[in-house]
């Protein structure tokens, strides 16, 4: 039995018309199942865990990045093959997934190839696409060996799993990472100096790693999957369990 999570953004009227077509070709592949609609205080772990003792067999995520990295946050433990069927804007990781975008996701869906993505974790909680770390005045440490600040006080810091990282300079360039690969990377754009108008800050380093300890002499804001704390000191590294997930022939990885 499939089930459904809906994203709530997907009530807009202007969505009716592309999840009509997705829920007619789930019904022809004979894969429609259960629907439940998200909302902002909605359990997804809980939610999860009693549908698949209801004989779930595969939790779909219908939605974009934002309720992908919601969703499994929250349900990386879940004991349960995962579908993405990405719907509007913000869809980065359905590209790496190897998705299409609508009504053409739904082929995906029913082919069921499945692998088992590396699940990122720090301070007790899970995240899957990424953390990011905004310009902060932190000391980065990995592996136990090295360690890494910036003279001028801030650095940024991204560490990607699934979602590829991005950044804007001349050449708009972006890196998509390895998710099945035991490391995640770590992006470091340490502070240059301060310009006219903003400041100004290197093209990022790449560092794969095991385990990082970042640590601040005040607390420092921490966005992982959409989910934004403050902390004075986290540790990052992969969690022991996997998510099986099932993609699409094009995947980047």
């Amino acid at each position: 039995m499939y089930i459904y999570l809906y994203d709530n953004y997907l009530r807009g009227r202007k969505y009716d018309p592309v999840i009509g077509a997705i829920e007619t070709r789930l019904t022809d592949f004979g894969i429609a199942g259960k629907i439940i609609r998200l909302q902002h205080l909605t359990n997804t772990e809980s939610v999860i865990n009693e549908e698949v003792r209801r004989g779930a067999s595969t939790i779909v995520i219908v939605g974009n990045d934002k309720t992908f990295g919601s969703v499994l946050s929250r349900a990386a433990v879940c004991d349960v093959p995962f579908g993405f069927l990405p719907v509007g804007e913000d869809n980065s990781i359905a590209e790496v997934l190897g998705i299409p975008v609508g009504v053409e996701g739904c082929d995906v869906l029913s082919r069921r190839r499945k692998v088992k993505l590396d699940v990122g974790w720090f301070n007790n909680r899970y995240f899957v696409s990424r953390l990011h770390i905004p310009p902060s005045d932190i000391i980065v440490e990995y592996d136990e060996q090295f360690r890494v600040s910036s003279k001028n006080g801030k650095i940024e810091l991204v560490v990607c799993n699934l979602q590829p990282y991005i950044w804007k300079n001349r050449r708009n360039r972006d890196i998509v990472v390895h998710p099945q690969d035991g490391k995640l990377e770590a992006f470091l754009r340490p502070l240059i100096g301060k310009g006219i108008l903003r400041e100004k800050y290197e093209d990022p380093s790449i560092f794969p790693f095991e385990e990082m300890v970042v640590s601040g002499r005040k607390p420092f804001p921490v966005e992982a999957d959409g989910k934004i704390s403050k902390e004075t000191k986290i540790t990052i590294k992969l969690a022991k369990n996997k998510i099986e997930m099932i993609v699409g022939r094009d995947r980047k990885f």
